[in-house]
């Protein structure tokens, strides 16, 4: 198979290809231009365009390239079910072994997210999770499922709930990557994944349009998975412990229902008057089991609601925290790393926006898609779980994690967009 050479251009394109093009041939070798505003943007639907006709490898080299410009061009390449093949140019400043790392960790997002709901089901997402992190860890990552009823008994109610439909138990999962060596070390930083499998949104039906996509609701989980394999191949030696919330929420005789009451390990009641927002359940779960560590910063990461992306769209991710010193630093490390965040609002008091007459919070609003300030209202649920009054806890709607289809810049399904900011900051709470 002829791999093709890919090489920058900082001029426009002349002769036959039209001043304005994007990429132009030469006998062995395409030269992507990429003169003008919003370059790297250029450089990605360059490389959106070369997989869209098929091609699968691909060198890239001569000058300019940087580490941004190459990722820029993977993101763009990358293929839906076939592993885009980037040979890397290894040019002054750029660290080949990092930009493998990272096309490693978005790969699997990409094979965890986009698999079929039927072959990524609770179990399967557990035992995919450890095995993907113990291939790069070792002995320095073990593991505790906690499943079925036994989540019940443990007092892990909401999973329980939104899990117990279906016939493929729901599932708890702890990972705990400690390289120190020391049973006793302290726990450095916690994260917290959604892994809805699939969401049918229970008794509150989606639509077939709304559906169809679904197996994607288990991409928060894939993210933070993805995220802390890439900070461990980046030297992270501090312990991380990982929470992934896993159910399928379906409808059956036994499913949880509206105006069911559910009383969390804290003490907190919840009203359900929306089954569909079936996230935000698991996630206190994790949340409470991640706060027992004790660690300083608890990350979780979700596709939370509908709502974040009607506010910042499909290109970046929705930051939130009562935490302002750690959602700036966020933003800053998603600007850094080119994984676009962007913080809405959050106070205490958007608490109070999901009332219920007869438990201390609704899980939501009965009205469509929670109502005006949804993903605030989300992510206020998701406060009453955390510890230190939110103090180090950052949770990450992830807006920008999926596409339903191919565009200019993505191919469909996972983006992988929000494991590099995350692992970024494991990295700086080790420092």
């Amino acid at each position: 198979m002829t791999v093709l050479n890919v090489l920058l251009s900082e001029h426009a394109s002349d002769g036959v290809w039209g001043e304005n093009a994007l990429i132009s041939y030469a006998e062995s070798a395409v030269k992507v231009h990429f003169s003008g505003s919003f370059p790297l943007r250029k450089i990605q639907q360059a490389g959106a365009r070369l997989r869209s006709q098929g091609i699968k490898e691909v060198t890239l080299s001569g000058e300019f390239w940087t580490a941004e410009s190459q990722w820029a061009f993977y993101c763009g390449f990358a293929h839906t079910l076939n592993r885009a093949k980037v040979n890397w140019c290894a040019a002054e400043g750029v660290d080949v072994a990092q930009l493998e790392a990272r096309s490693k960790a978005a790969n699997w997002v990409r094979y965890a997210t986009n698999a079929a709901p039927e072959d990524m089901y609770p179990h399967k997402l557990a035992e995919d999770a450890v095995a993907h992190l113990t291939a790069t860890a070792g002995d320095k990552v073990t593991s505790k499922v906690v499943a079925g009823d036994e989540l019940l008994e443990q007092g892990w109610i909401g999973i329980h709930s939104v899990g117990r439909a279906s016939v493929r138990e729901p599932v708890l999962l702890e990972v705990d990557f400690n390289p120190t060596g020391d049973a006793n070390a302290p726990v450095s930083a916690c994260l917290v994944g959604k892994g809805i499998t699939f969401d049918s949104g229970g008794y509150s039906i989606k639509a077939n349009a709304g559906m169809a996509t679904m197996k994607c609701d288990m991409g928060g989980a894939a993210t933070v998975t993805a995220a802390l394999g890439y900070a461990i191949e980046q030297g992270l030696n501090q312990r991380v412990k990982m929470f992934l919330c896993c159910a399928e929420n379906l409808i059956a005789g036994n499913a949880y229902k509206l105006g069911d009451i559910l009383t969390y390990k804290n003490g907190v009641t919840v009203e359900i008057l929306n089954t569909d927002a079936e996230g935000r359940l698991v996630l206190a779960d994790g949340l409470m089991a991640a706060g027992e560590t004790g660690a300083p910063l608890i990350i979780d990461a979700a596709t939370l609601t509908g709502a974040a992306m009607m506010a910042v769209g499909e290109d970046y991710n929705a930051l939130f925290s009562l935490d302002k010193e750690l959602l700036f630093k966020a933003q800053a490390v998603s600007e850094q790393v080119n994984e676009p965040g962007w913080p809405l609002p959050l106070a205490p008091w958007h608490q109070d926006k999901c009332p219920s007459p007869y438990a201390q919070t609704a899980n939501s609003r009965p009205v469509k898609g929670g109502g005006a300030g949804g993903a605030s209202n989300a992510a206020a649920f998701l406060s009453r779980f955390v510890p230190n009054e939110g103090k180090g806890w950052l949770h990450i709607d992830l807006a920008s994690a999926f596409r339903d289809s191919g565009n200019s810049f993505w191919a469909a399904g996972a983006t992988g967009l929000g494991v590099a900011n995350i692992a970024q900051l494991l990295l700086e709470e080790q420092r």
